[in-house]
């Protein structure tokens, strides 16, 4: 039977509802109220689903209730639905099956290679690296490839696309990013989000990130026009006064399913020769390699994965942090960072990586309660995206299971990559005192508290040697088991 099609908020794009069956979209206040999400996060989502809807008119059915389970029971029709993108959701899905509000779980159209092809790739691994997975799509795909072999003769140009900041800018000499204008749907979303009072976090703001179709087309084409050549070399730096950079801004309708990645990919790969390979392999790196290999992780390692705490990380997240409140900082990349977040829900991956997630990793904060955090608080932290980003790579709690060493750094290489620096109060060379950097000496502090976990690998042995020069270790664990100071 030809069910009508039951769609999560994000699964909004094309390719997830052609053909012509009648669409269900549905708000569930139980789910705008499970958790503390940031504001900015549920406009976008709830824009998306009434843009579509509206798209769609009379093919569509839009549904408000407490419950999704109410919502389809009012329906009053079994429903067909995609693999939705959780655990949570499965659940859900799997026991509105048995109940028979759904009839028929469709495979998810929204990632290049499916489950099935990724549990064959991945049957007899114990451990996974992202490189070979990498390789496999492009050669799967056939993306950048000539002959099976990689254009240019390098799979990967990771190491070109590394440059810290252009000196004395304070931008990027690159166009602006497209930028998405507010309707009157829009409009109403705020309206509706202010009147339902719920508990959220950050601040509410001018909606910065395509909701349709139409919208991430465009904003696909301008970075590909206009900002992928810059993107490659600066993707891992910062700079204080420009956030966005050269960076694509897309994770977001990609998340919410309004773009498809080997479409991406594709339109990406047609730039080649016009554009740096390095900038365009980069990119395409992201989308084909990172974000497919994250998907498929999240299932293949299970739910029981986010439990994961190598190091017994036990430390609550402080109320400064989860509140989202900048002021309490006094570090200006930590400053920048959770501002970020506060005022848009987004930062890019360095600040991600290697301000919060390095600051969460030095302070011991718990694996988890982190990854609920960037699930939250972030626009695009879909749940399965957060897990395998934070408890993995991020935290290294997982032992070693994905990556090869624990992402961790002092104020060195903030130094580096960043303007924060030369205006911060502390100073990155600094590890013991009033200036002490608390990247640099929390950098020591957590070598020293799990030197043990980690001499034996080898990618940590040059920092184990180091720690082992040190003279002033003692001190520097005492200042860092007091400090209450960012």
């Amino acid at each position: 039977m030809n069910h009508p099609l039951w769609l999560f908020g994000d699964q909004l794009g094309a390719h997830f509802h052609h053909g012509d069956r009648e669409v269900v979209l549905i708000e569930a206040e139980s789910a705008l109220r499970r958790r503390p999400y940031h504001r900015q996060k549920l406009h976008l989502v709830l824009s998306g689903m009434r843009h579509l809807a509206a798209e769609l008119g009379d093919r569509a059915r839009l549904l408000r209730a407490p419950t999704y389970r109410a919502a389809l029971a009012e329906y009053g029709r079994p429903v067909a639905v995609h693999e939705p993108g959780s655990h949570a959701a499965e659940d859900l899905v799997l026991a509105l099956e048995r109940d028979g509000l759904v009839a028929e779980v469709l495979p998810t159209p929204g990632f290049a290679l499916s489950r099935k092809d990724f549990a064959d790739w991945a049957q007899g691994r114990e451990r996974f690296v992202l490189e070979e997975f990498y390789r496999d799509q492009r050669r799967r795909f056939q993306v950048l490839v000539d002959a099976g072999e990689p254009l240019g003769g390098r799979w990967n140009y990771d190491a070109d696309n590394r440059e810290p900041p252009p000196k004395g800018a304070s931008r990027l000499p690159v166009e602006p990013p497209w930028w998405p204008e507010e309707d009157e749907i829009d409009e109403r979303v705020r309206a509706d989000l202010d009147a339902l009072d719920l508990d959220t976090v950050g601040r509410d703001g001018p909606r910065l990130f395509p909701v349709t179709a139409a919208e991430a087309e465009a904003a696909l084409e301008h970075f590909l026009r206009h900002r992928l050549a810059a993107f490659g070399p600066y993707e891992d730096a910062i700079l204080s006064r420009d956030w966005a950079m050269a960076h694509s801004l897309l994770s977001v309708p990609l998340n919410l399913g309004l773009l498809h990645p080997l479409d991406v990919v594709r339109a990406a790969e047609r730039r080649t020769g016009e554009l740096p390979l390095s900038s365009v392999e980069g990119f395409i790196r992201q989308v084909l390699g990172w974000r497919e290999y994250v998907w498929h992780l999240y299932w293949h390692f299970g739910r029981e994965y986010v439990r994961n705490n190598a190091f017994r990380a036990p430390a609550p997240l402080p109320d400064w942090w989860a509140e989202l409140d900048p002021d309490a900082v006094r570090a200006q990349c930590l400053k920048a960072a959770l501002a970020g977040v506060r005022d848009r829900g987004w930062v890019h991956h360095i600040q991600r990586l290697m301000v919060l997630g390095n600051h969460g990793l030095q302070r011991g904060y718990h694996p988890a309660e982190l990854s609920d955090w960037f699930t939250t608080s972030f626009v695009d932290g879909f749940p399965w995206v957060m897990p395998v980003n934070v408890v993995g790579m991020s935290q290294h709690a997982d032992g070693g299971l994905m990556a090869t060493k624990p992402y961790l750094s002092g104020g060195a290489y903030l130094n580096r990559m960043s303007d924060h620096c030369s205006g911060c109060c502390y100073d990155p060379r600094s590890r013991l005192g009033d200036r002490a950097c608390p990247f640099t000496a929390g950098y020591w502090a957590w070598l020293h508290r799990n030197a043990a976990a980690v001499s034996g690998n080898h990618r940590m042995a040059r920092a184990i040697s180091g720690l082992r020069r040190l003279d002033d270790i003692e001190a520097v664990v005492d200042q860092e088991s007091d400090r209450e100071q960012f």
